[in-house]
């Protein structure tokens, strides 16, 4: 088996994750499950239920969320998929590595990430260090905060994903327990 681009990017401390996490990202997978998808209040309601729309989010409520992430020889793929939806799906290729102070790019259509990964606990915690639109830097202060991690709970996946404002609170948010698929 040929290394994946996340295992060169964590090099030692791809050992650190959990070994289900570990697996994931050296062979691939589906998970399958349901997550609760909820909006903040007033002004951050309607900025998030705006925000979901861009990225194919539902509805409040529960939901069924299949993810499918697959290797690319330089890159990472995430399809996210809700209620049997068309999938939405970011790609996410590696600069560097960690050990050198290395991030991901994920780009979703016009918009693109950069990100770090922190291990804490086996658990995979993706953090924000800057924001592109179309290749143009965008000020953090403006931006929502991101809070997204994925974790091993009694041997399924518990995925989180928020976004917020300061001055304006939780946006949207999306999280729950997924199971992989034979």
């Amino acid at each position: 088996m040929s290394t994946t681009a996340t295992r060169r990017w964590f090099g030692d401390r791809f050992s650190e994750l959990h070994p289900q996490l570990q697996h994931l990202h050296s062979h691939g997978g589906r998970l399958l499950g349901e997550v609760t998808i909820s909006y903040g209040q007033g002004l951050a309601g309607v900025l998030g239920r705006r925000l979901a729309k861009k990225m194919r989010f539902p509805g409040p409520g529960a939901h069924r969320l299949e993810v499918t992430i697959a290797h690319q020889d330089a890159a990472l793929l995430w399809s996210r998929s809700f209620d049997g939806q068309a999938p939405l799906t970011s790609h996410f290729a590696p600069v560097g590595c960690l050990a050198e102070g290395g991030h991901w790019v994920e780009s979703t259509g016009p918009l693109r990430l950069l990100l770090t990964v922190d291990v804490i606990d086996g658990g995979w915690f993706w953090r924000c260090l800057g924001i592109r639109l179309w290749g143009l830097p965008l000020p953090r202060a403006l931006l929502p905060r991101t809070d997204a991690y994925k974790r091993i709970e009694a041997g399924r996946y518990r995925f989180h994903v928020a976004f917020s404002l300061p001055l304006l609170g939780p946006l949207v948010t999306y999280e729950g327990l997924l199971e992989a698929a034979g």
